[in-house]
C-alpha cells in the first residue's frame, strides 16, 4: 500500500486537500486504497483553519522520502507569514529523491521563497501572489487552475477539486475520460442538477 504524508501545522486550511486525501484514503474512485500519515514539526497537536485538533502521526525529522510516494502541503497563515522552511526543505529531498509533491494556495508561496518554482512550470493564487515573495520564477507561472510540473503539482485556493484530479492524473490512479467525469461531477452547469439550490 503507498504512502502519502501531509503536511500539518497550525491554522492549516483543512479544506483545500480534502478531496485527494478521500480519494487516496479510501480508493472509492481509483480503486486503490493509501496510507495518509500527517506529520508535523514536533509532537504536539495543531489545530486546523476550521478548528479541527489534529494529532500528527510523527515529527518530520523522521520522514524518509525513499519511503514515501507524495507529500502534500496546505495552506496556512504561516506560510504567509514566512514560516514552513522545515517543510519546504523536506519538499526539496522529495522532489531531489524522485518523490512527488503537492502543493495548493500558501504552501506554492512556501516553495516560490525556497526557490523551488524557479525552474518548474507552477501555479497558484494569482502570479503577483508569488511575485511578492521575492522569486524568480515569474516566466514558469501559468494561469490555470492546477499544475503538473514533472514530480510537482501546484493549484490555487479555489481549485481543490482541480488539485485532486492533478495529483490522481500524476500518480496514475485514473484515467483521463475517468478524471474528467470525476471533475464534471463537482462542476455541473446545469442548476436543476441541484434542486435543493433553486428556489
Amino acid at each position: 500500500m503507498r504512502t502519502a504524508y501531509v503536511g500539518v501545522y497550525e491554522t492549516w486550511a483543512d479544506w483545500e486537500i480534502g478531496h485527494l486525501l478521500v480519494e487516496l484514503r479510501t480508493g472509492r474512485f481509483t480503486g486503490e486504497q493509501w496510507n495518509i500519515v500527517t506529520v508535523a514539526e514536533s509532537a504536539e497537536p495543531v489545530t486546523t483553519m476550521g478548528g479541527l485538533r489534529i494529532v500528527p502521526d510523527m515529527v518530520l525529522a523522521d520522514l524518509d522520502p525513499d519511503q514515501a510516494d507524495l507529500l502534500v502541503l496546505a495552506g496556512s497563515a504561516r506560510w504567509d507569514e514566512g514560516e514552513g522552511e522545515a517543510f519546504t526543505k523536506m519538499a526539496q529531498r522529495f522532489l531531489e529523491a524522485g518523490v512527488p509533491v503537492a502543493a495548493i494556495c500558501g504552501a506554492t508561496a512556501g516553495l516560490a521563497r525556497a526557490g523551488l518554482l524557479d525552474d518548474r512550470k507552477h501555479t497558484s493564487a494569482v502570479k503577483e501572489y508569488l511575485l511578492a515573495t521575492g522569486y524568480q520564477g515569474g516566466d514558469n507561472y501559468v494561469d490555470e487552475r492546477a499544475v503538473v510540473d514533472g514530480d510537482l503539482i501546484t493549484a490555487g485556493p479555489d481549485s481543490p477539486v482541480q488539485f485532486a484530479r492533478a495529483a490522481l492524473h500524476r500518480l496514475g490512479l485514473a484515467s483521463e475520460e475517468k478524471l474528467d467525469a470525476y471533475e464534471g461531477v463537482f462542476h455541473r452547469a446545469d442548476p436543476s442538477a441541484y434542486p435543493a439550490l433553486v428556489g
